[in-house]
């Protein structure tokens, strides 16, 4: 019986090694937190979020030490105005990409615990709808407009 045991897993260790985790497919590019006006209670990090695995994955949860809350959040037009509304998960399709943007989905840090000064660094860690997680070290920039530039020529 013991033997049988051991061998249910051994296999059950080696194909666990099989599946590669969610973390592990997804790459994170251009990753920034706008920079916040003083006194703002809230902004939000944005960036590029690449699968390369064969399934499709889900964000379902950030966090980062900046805010006392952080959410994933979209824009949705509600009657002709846009108004920001959280979201349980961010989809990433199976060799495809999404792009978190101004106006668009993004990582809302909520009741910033102290003033942002550009060029800092947020560490936000991203989780993923298979428990594993990404660290993403995000860099403080000032606003322009309409967006904040993405070098996409990297690609």
């Amino acid at each position: 019986m013991m033997h049988k045991i051991s061998a249910l897993a051994v296999t059950l260790l080696f194909s666990a090694g099989v599946f590669a985790a969610a973390a592990d497919n997804v790459s994170v590019q251009d990753p920034y937190v706008r920079l916040a006006p003083p006194g703002a209670p809230a902004t939000g990090a944005f960036m590029v979020l690449k699968n390369a695995g064969d399934k499709d994955v889900k964000v379902v949860k950030a966090e980062n030490s900046l805010s006392k809350v952080t959410e994933l959040h979209t824009h949705v037009n509600d009657g002709g105005v846009m108004k920001m509304r959280p979201v349980q998960s961010i989809d990433i399709k199976a060799k495809g990409e999404t792009v978190l943007k101004p106006g668009g989905l993004h990582v809302m840090l909520i009741d910033l615990k102290a003033p942002m000064q550009e060029g800092n660094v947020v560490p936000i860690t991203l989780t993923f709808d298979d428990g594993s997680s990404k660290k993403v070290e995000a860099k403080v920039v000032r606003p322009t407009a309409p967006g904040m530039p993405m070098d996409h020529g990297k690609h």
